[in-house]
């Protein structure tokens, strides 16, 4: 297990450790469509991002929200 602190952080690590390695045959359509938009800041969402890593690994993104009361 990896902890990210964002989608985004788990997609980039994802490109850098992960899509080198994949066969040719995988590095085309919606991944290598992906890789260039992170890459060259073409726009990706999140979702997008999410539903590939999901292709990889299970995915649980969590949003924690804390109140303090002065």
């Amino acid at each position: 297990m990896k902890k990210f602190a964002s989608v985004t952080e788990a997609f980039k690590w994802w490109l850098t450790e992960i899509y080198p390695d994949l066969p040719p045959d995988m590095k085309k359509g919606r991944l290598t469509t992906a890789w260039r938009d992170f890459t060259y800041n073409q726009g990706i969402s999140e979702k997008r991002m999410k539903s590939i890593l999901e292709d990889f690994g299970r995915v649980e993104v969590r949003t924690e929200v804390l109140f303090f009361l002065d």
